[in-house]
């Protein structure tokens, strides 16, 4: 606020080049009386919300100070307090509007700063510069185990000086690089830092440019290092050529890895086939994320294949893949004898009600499912029907999503019927978008107050078609059911 003040009244104040924490010193220049009383109480007002915000660093062990707009000038006058403060071990200054310039308020800091463990700069402009500048700093602190600078406008240079920082530092657990530019040249850097960095734990580099160069790369350096366990390459443009690289330095290397993300990379039946060969032998993966590929059916196949052979994978995200029938009904087959996994995703994927009817018939005795996504999947109200019944049986399923399938009246008039059996698993259940008008409503409400042990505590039935006395039947419903046995039930219309 005062920098809007200063560029619109005033000159350019003159000020330390290094303020305290204790205030500010402004200088105004002459002519501008004028407005000073009005100029003198935004200034009094800033003053005062820095000094507030660097109460809160003295005082809390976790602070978000996300989106306030402080900018380099604020940062300034904040970074003072974690000089020798040892309170504060999570800060995050994301979304302020600091540039390289600001970065040099740490310096001196986070050398004497060894409380401090998690550091977040994300949706700063810092760019390359700010990078350099934070890792010259960061080479001898002691304390700062998770770096955040995801969309900080970094690029090739930046991440070389990652890739020194990382072979230096022996504090750095885990590291974000999301949403940023960095190409091959960038990807080989922290390649190479990786194979002599033996600490990072978790590495993020979801939306920049790997490729499938990048990821030929990514993998000579995984080849060599032990410690890396969750690797996040979402969106990266990988491809199958890119995939099968990355996967053969995987399968190579003598570090357990449990977090693989590999989503969004255009990733075809082909490049699945190499994924579906490192799970079969990967004795430490424990969560998997391919969504927004197109394995399609023959992948799907493939990556059930593996799983059979697999006893450590829990979660697997197949969502956006064209996966049909055929491919749902390989991975319902998988689940009749896989009780490890615990939570899938196959929304996106156009499986339709003999998809549903698959999985239902598998999941209605067998397997060990927390968590169902089928979200925007075709069902309609048949497969609608089939989910139903699976559900008066299953005793696993906590979290059911099944969001934009067209299920209307019918469908949820089948669900409901579902609602009046003792389920002691189900708590929580994603019904929008599905095209339900007040009929289905009402068949909802009407199941919920004829069952009051209901473990159900979320429904939600967002942008439908119900209409008020939709809604108050469900209310209604909602009332009587803590009336009856003081179980919250949260609906969302």
């Amino acid at each position: 606020l005062w920098k809007l003040v200063e560029k619109l009244l005033m000159p350019k104040p003159s000020r330390p080049s290094k303020p305290t924490a204790e205030g500010m010193n402004w200088s105004v220049g002459a002519g501008t009386n004028l407005l000073s009383g009005f100029t003198g109480k935004l200034f009094r007002e800033s003053k005062q919300t820095l000094n507030e915000f660097a109460k809160e660093l003295r005082a809390f062990s976790s602070v978000d100070m996300s989106g306030r707009n402080f900018g380099d000038e604020g940062l300034f006058f904040l970074a003072e307090s974690l000089g020798y403060n040892q309170t504060a071990e999570e800060v995050s200054f994301a979304a302020n509007g600091i540039t390289a310039a600001g970065i040099k308020a740490f310096d001196g800091v986070l050398q004497s700063n060894i409380a401090l463990k998690t550091l977040n700069l994300s949706g700063n402009p810092i760019g390359d510069e700010g990078v350099k500048c934070l890792c010259d700093i960061l080479v001898d602190n002691a304390g700062v185990e998770r770096l955040q600078l995801s969309s900080v406008d970094l690029r090739d240079e930046g991440a070389k000086a990652i890739a020194e920082l990382l072979k230096n530092n022996s504090i750095l657990r885990v590291l974000e690089l999301n949403n940023n530019m960095i190409d091959y040249s960038g990807f080989t850097s922290l390649a190479e830092a990786l194979l002599e960095n033996s600490t990072i734990r978790s590495l993020h580099l979801n939306g920049n440019y790997g490729g499938a160069l990048g990821a030929n790369a990514l993998a000579k350096g995984l080849e060599g290092n032990k410690s890396l366990r969750e690797l996040h390459l979402h969106g990266n443009s990988i491809g199958d050529e890119g995939i099968r690289a990355l996967m053969s330095g995987l399968s190579s290397r003598k570090g357990k890895l449990a977090v693989l993300d590999i989503g969004n990379n255009s990733i075809s039946a082909k490049g699945a086939f190499h994924v579906a060969e490192y799970i079969k032998n990967c004795k430490s993966l424990l969560w998997i994320n391919l969504y927004m590929n197109d394995i399609g059916d023959e992948g799907a196949e493939k990556i059930a294949d593996a799983l059979k052979q697999n006893r450590t994978i829990t979660t697997i995200d197949l969502g956006g893949n064209n996966i049909h029938s055929k491919g749902a009904s390989a991975i319902a087959r998988v689940l009749k004898d896989n009780s490890v996994i615990t939570s899938l995703d196959l929304a996106y994927n156009p499986i339709g009600a003999d998809g549903a009817k698959a999985l239902s018939e598998v999941l209605k005795f067998h397997g060990n499912i927390n968590t169902l996504k089928l979200g925007w999947c075709q069902i309609g109200a048949s497969g609608a029907e089939f989910v139903a019944d699976m559900l008066r049986y299953n005793n696993t399923i906590s979290i059911l999503d099944l969001r934009a399938n067209g299920l209307r009246d019918e469908g949820a008039k089948c669900l409901a019927q579902s609602f009046k059996v003792v389920n002691e698993a189900l708590t929580s259940i994603d019904l929008a978008f599905n095209e339900i008008r007040d009929d289905g409503a009402f068949a909802i409400a009407q199941a919920l107050k004829a069952n009051e042990d209901v473990a159900v505590t979320s429904l939600n039935l967002a942008n439908n078609f119900l209409t008020k006395f939709g809604q108050s039947a469900l209310t209604d419903a909602k009332d009587l059911v803590y009336e009856m046995s003081e179980k919250e039930v949260n609906i969302f219309f």
